[in-house]
């Protein structure tokens, strides 16, 4: 998600996202807080934290035993002793990391000021799934967008459980590089994200992508219903009258599960601070 212009914090929000201070325990809203949604960076809307990855550990502020990836950064706390963790995307101050207290199964603690975040809840949150080739290209154009939430890369469409990189180079596993793209749909419609789809990878080339050739890498759009087929369609069918021939596989996303990829291969290149090699915007569809 791109970052938007920053918000304007109040004296009492400005002590602690930007001068590091410290909100009294038990005095957030957050603290006890159990919809379902997201957390977002108070200062810049940033994704932060997820409600599943939130747990009650009486201590007094909102924890969590794991952030949104790359939403959060690791930096030395000036005391000498501890972990401050800051918004990935904004510095915004949120709080402090704890380990080995053994709280939940990931023995990890993001102890965060209620002040610093702020909550969406999930009732406008869809999920669309593309597969343009190398995943870390499509990935980064979806996380340009405002009103996605998080794009990862994964494995859909293919006939083995749990498949892994390795799998999906050496074996004839059946599935694709696929990114999962969480927007807010009442911000971006599946149109708008199947547009840039049509935009950011050759929908004509059948046997894969750029210099990426194979299974894998083929273009394809998992819809979720009957609607979603009918607007990329719709897409397709405008892209044909441009004497476009169209490539890409429509298939039904119900009958195949997603895998989320290696963590290195999220964020792919944001963590390389490059741009994608065979993915580029060309306005096809408007």
């Amino acid at each position: 998600m791109p970052l938007s212009k920053l918000n304007k914090l109040t004296p009492q929000e400005e002590q602690v996202i930007l001068h590091k201070g410290t909100q009294a325990p038990f005095s957030g809203e957050y603290d006890d807080h159990t919809k379902s949604g997201i957390y977002q960076c108070r200062r810049c809307d940033a994704p932060l934290y997820y409600s599943k990855d939130k747990f009650h550990s009486g201590c007094g502020w909102p924890s969590f035993d794991d952030e949104i990836d790359g939403a959060v950064k690791r930096v030395a706390d000036t005391d000498g002793r501890r972990i401050e963790i800051v918004c990935a995307s904004c510095g915004g101050h949120l709080g402090h990391l704890f380990e080995g207290e053994q709280l939940t199964a990931k023995n990890t603690r993001h102890c965060v000021n209620s002040i610093s975040m702020k909550f969406k809840d999930s009732s406008n949150f869809k999920k669309a799934y593309f597969a343009g080739g190398c995943f870390w290209g499509v990935e980064y154009w979806f996380d340009k967008i405002q009103g996605v939430i998080e794009a990862r890369s994964g494995y859909m469409g293919g006939h083995t459980l749990n498949p892994t990189y390795q799998d999906i180079c050496n074996k004839d596993t059946g599935h694709l590089e696929v990114v999962e793209v969480l927007y807010e749909s009442n911000i971006v419609t599946f149109k708008d994200l199947t547009r840039l789809f049509f935009n950011t990878h050759n929908p004509s080339q059948k046997n894969g992508q750029g210099p990426d050739i194979g299974s894998q890498y083929l273009s394809a759009i998992f819809y979720n219903d009957k609607q979603e087929l009918e607007i990329v369609k719709e897409l397709i069918s405008e892209l044909e009258a441009k004497k476009i021939e169209v490539a890409t596989k429509l298939i039904e996303a119900s009958k195949h599960k997603f895998y989320v990829a290696e963590d290195y291969h999220q964020n792919y290149y944001k963590k390389k601070n490059q741009i994608p090699y065979c993915h580029s915007m060309i306005e096809r569809l408007k």
